[in-house]
């Protein structure tokens, strides 16, 4: 549910608006206020906490720009989403007020339903975005914090191993090798601290591949220590599911038109899926029933199928029931004329009348209480279905499982 607040003084106008949402955010299921002056506004905003403004600029009261400042010092920083509508169509006026915090605006009497929802829809999103940004921003800078201080630490190991090293001046070649390595092992530590405090796009993986040899070249004789390249690495392995799924997701948006389809065996790549999530089958007992009988070959994209079916999977494994072993059915097959995938589950289950509408948003999870996943999964599934013209249709009971059934192709044939 999205609350929208309407700040006009023109009844009329405020009757318009209310009217163009309600037909063109059905979907999203807003509800909406409405306020007549600026005080009013700001009375109704810091108690009803909206998640988007539609501020007119000329109000009995004051100004659009006014009111901005008002409602900044009503909101946490970088949360407030205005839509500033002005009249006149002034630019001079418009950049005042992106530049003063609007997210978007719009000219009275030039736009229609569809674009006052989508710079609504988009000024909504934008902002989730945003917020989004600025909590990892925030857990990565924790990263950062424990990467520094377990780096002193480190150093310290580092200057005495240097010492016995110094004081080993006959040591064989195997031990002048392994200095070497520690040597260069450092220097890419140092470099790595300046990329991870300042650079947000530095790659993840490079931290992984670091400690990775680290833990390899370095002996720990304090058990303290190995606990606290243990917690790095947790943290820096949830960092990098976060950031790989975004990239995933960046990936698929702007690879459109540079993949090309092929005739794919399904079998083939649910065994390649299943050998990359067999120390998750173990860990969890989970079985997987594959029949692929029905629809054996498939033309696609043979990356995109991949990815679907790793994500389905993976959701199954990682949302399973406590109390019972995962038992998962996949299976493939027509109907009319369609090519479908089928993936059912006995899991966690989902209430699809409360979050049905929410189930493929951006960063969106129904199981909190589950600590891995980021709520991409879905997002990135899809859309790459949809990418190939087909569709997505859910089935859930809570605590009973999940069928999820991928249309791979729309009526028209492979997208």
């Amino acid at each position: 549910m999205k609350r929208i607040l309407l700040i006009d003084d023109n009844p009329e106008d405020r009757m318009l608006y209310r009217r163009y949402l309600g037909q063109g955010m059905a979907s999203m299921r807003v509800e909406i206020a409405e306020a007549s002056s600026g005080e009013d506004g700001l009375a109704l905003f810091k108690e009803w906490q909206p998640d988007c403004v539609l501020l007119d600029y000329n109000l009995p009261d004051t100004d659009g720009l006014t009111m901005l400042e008002g409602l900044q010092a009503l909101a946490p920083p970088d949360t407030l989403c205005v839509v500033m509508i002005t009249g006149g169509g002034s630019e001079t006026l418009a950049v005042r007020a992106l530049n003063s915090g609007a997210l978007d605006y719009l000219v009275k009497q030039e736009f229609d339903r569809e674009l006052l929802t989508k710079t609504v829809a988009h000024a909504i999103e934008k902002n989730e975005w945003r917020q989004y940004v600025a909590r990892y921003h925030s857990e990565l800078q924790g990263v950062n914090r424990q990467l520094r201080d377990s780096l002193a630490e480190l150093t310290t190991i580092r200057e005495e191993l240097h010492d016995k090293n110094a004081q080993l001046s006959s040591a064989n070649e195997a031990i002048i090798a392994r200095n070497q390595q520690l040597a260069r092992t450092n220097q890419d530590l140092d470099n790595f601290v300046y990329a991870a405090s300042h650079d947000l796009r530095q790659p993840v993986n490079n931290l992984n591949g670091l400690f990775d040899e680290l833990r390899r070249s370095a002996t720990f004789h304090d058990p303290e220590e190995a606990v606290v390249l243990r917690l790095i690495d947790d943290s820096l392995q949830s960092l990098s599911t976060t950031i790989t799924d975004l990239a995933a997701v960046v990936q698929e948006q702007r690879s459109h038109g540079e993949q090309f389809t092929e005739s794919i065996s399904f079998a083939d790549v649910a065994t390649d899926v299943l050998q990359v999530l067999q120390p998750q089958l173990i860990a969890t007992q989970g079985e997987v029933e594959t029949d692929f009988n029905a629809l054996p070959m498939l033309t696609y994209v043979r990356s995109n199928l991949r990815t679907i079916l790793l994500n389905l999977l993976s959701n199954a494994l990682k949302y399973h029931e406590p109390n019972r072993a995962p038992y998962i059915r996949v299976r493939s097959y027509e109907t009319d004329g369609l090519p479908v995938l089928e993936v059912a589950d006995n899991g966690l289950g989902m209430n699809l009348n409360r979050y049905g509408n929410e189930l493929f948003h951006l960063f969106r999870r129904f199981h909190p209480q589950v600590g891995e996943g980021t709520g991409v999964g879905l997002f990135l599934v899809n859309r790459l279905v949809q990418g190939h013209g087909g569709s997505v249709a859910v089935e859930s009971q809570e605590h009973q499982g999940t069928t999820f059934r991928i249309f791979l192709h729309g009526k028209n044939g492979p997208g």
